[in-house]
């Protein structure tokens, strides 16, 4: 059984999210403000966290940049309805994916499972090799130039498929479907944010070039090398 920890003080919201969430086959903890949160994150094994961004102790934000300093665990943000800025804050500070309140508790339990099938061991991703990059599918580390560069699930898989589909341009759509597991929607720029952070991570080109480009009204397409004697 899946264990998952809840870290919001809304005590009716909680108690509410845990008989649904248990309805569905998961076991809940529970804490009732970040301090809590980070201590039982650290302390306890759990498959994903669930947070509540605004909090009267602590800084929601910081629970996960503070996690993920010493563990791997799989972050779901609760935010609130249309802040755009408080979704890319919490993505960028290592949250795996995000959800406005109020949420329909079918789409929290779709968000879940598409979580911890990313989060799922798998068959590792094929060694790749570009430029100063270096991507190792077994360990599901990245090095740039010798230097190991720390990626959250979400980035590492992102980075595979745009490594693996070098050279040409890979469709919003499937970003979404392939990485985040879930339907596109027009709406929705969490993988856009998640490029955002990779680009930044990575850093550019030797030549200062972008490493990712954007290409209008497409995707994403990962810079392929010139080939020799072409330009």
């Amino acid at each position: 059984m899946e264990r998952l920890l809840v870290v919001d003080d809304d005590r009716e919201l909680c108690q509410l999210v845990t008989r649904f969430l248990e309805r569905e086959g998961f076991e809940i903890s529970w804490a009732s403000n970040g301090e809590a949160g980070v201590d039982r994150a650290l302390a306890e094994d759990f498959s994903l966290i669930l947070l509540d961004v605004m909090m009267p102790d602590t800084d929601g934000f910081d629970v996960p940049r503070r996690i993920r300093q010493q563990c791997r665990t799989p972050v779901l943000m609760l935010t609130a309805r249309g802040d755009t800025h408080d979704r890319v804050r919490g993505l960028e500070m290592g949250a795996d994916d995000y959800l406005p309140k109020p949420f329909d508790p079918a789409e929290l339990v779709a968000r879940i499972r598409a979580i911890l099938r990313r989060a799922a061991p798998r068959r590792p991703a094929a060694a790749l090799a570009i430029g100063d990059i270096e991507l190792d599918g077994g360990s599901r580390t990245i090095h740039r130039g010798g230097a190991l560069v720390d990626l959250t699930t979400v980035e590492f898989d992102l980075l595979v498929k745009l490594m693996g589909a070098a050279g040409s341009t890979v469709s919003r759509e499937d970003l979404v479907r392939d990485v985040l597991g879930r339907d596109f929607s027009p709406f929705d720029r969490s993988i856009d944010t998640h490029v955002c952070n990779l680009r930044r991570k990575l850093g550019p080109l030797d030549d200062g070039g972008e490493r990712i480009k954007g290409v209008r009204g497409a995707g994403y397409l990962y810079a392929s090398p010139a080939r020799p004697g072409l330009k």
